[in-house]
């Protein structure tokens, strides 16, 4: 999937899931969407390798489930840089379901677009 295409996905997953669970989960707006996707891309990008490489013993005890817990802690970062008045989360636990959700939505877009080729 393209890079528009997996932000266009985040958007709408930080979208939804500030619909879903608002006292989880605050979005200012869609702007605000649109802004943190892409910082959130540029974290991945830049800083998920790297806490990937230094977590690789728990990576490896837990059979990559620690990769969650690394994004959330991406999407805590996202929270702290675009500040927590227009995009922000309750709890560690609430980055963590957000973390698994745009995990699944990403994969079951990219294997909907895998078919589709």
């Amino acid at each position: 999937m393209s890079f528009i295409g997996r932000l266009v996905v985040t958007i709408l997953v930080f979208m939804g899931y500030s619909v879903f669970f608002p006292q989880r989960f605050h979005l200012a707006g869609f702007g605000v969407a649109v802004l943190a996707a892409l910082v959130l891309s540029v974290l991945n990008t830049i800083l998920k390798p790297i806490l990937s490489i230094f977590s690789l013993p728990f990576l490896l005890l837990t059979f990559g489930l620690f990769s969650f817990v690394i994004s959330a802690i991406m999407l805590q970062i996202t929270s702290y840089v675009m500040g927590s008045a227009n995009f922000g989360f309750s709890s560690f636990g609430s980055s963590l379901i957000l973390a698994i959700l745009l995990s699944v939505v990403n994969s079951v877009v990219t294997q909907h677009n895998r078919e589709n080729e």
